[in-house]
């Protein structure tokens, strides 16, 4: 499957619909843009079927205990005031 990504503004995506579908019956994918600022992308389903069977992150849940110290709200504090200097 090929993976390449098209850019393309609103506007032209809505003039071009059909071949960006054919483009993602053949694999491709669109990122469309409004202003330049990415706003949504057209994707192959095979693509989009593999993101919503993503594996939920519960099983990593409260790995991170601990990384942050005994007190977390302290830390955080800490680094913050570190940053606006």
């Amino acid at each position: 499957m090929v993976n390449l990504i098209l850019r393309k503004g609103a506007e032209e995506a809505r003039n071009q619909l059909p071949d960006l579908l054919d483009a993602a019956e053949q694999g491709r994918s669109t990122i469309i843009t409004r202003h330049g600022r990415p706003v949504a992308a057209l994707v192959p389903i095979d693509a989009y079927g593999a993101a919503l069977r993503q594996q939920p992150l519960t099983p990593v849940e409260g790995s991170g205990r601990g990384l942050w110290g005994d007190n977390s709200t302290r830390t955080l504090r800490k680094l913050r005031a570190e940053w606006s200097r």
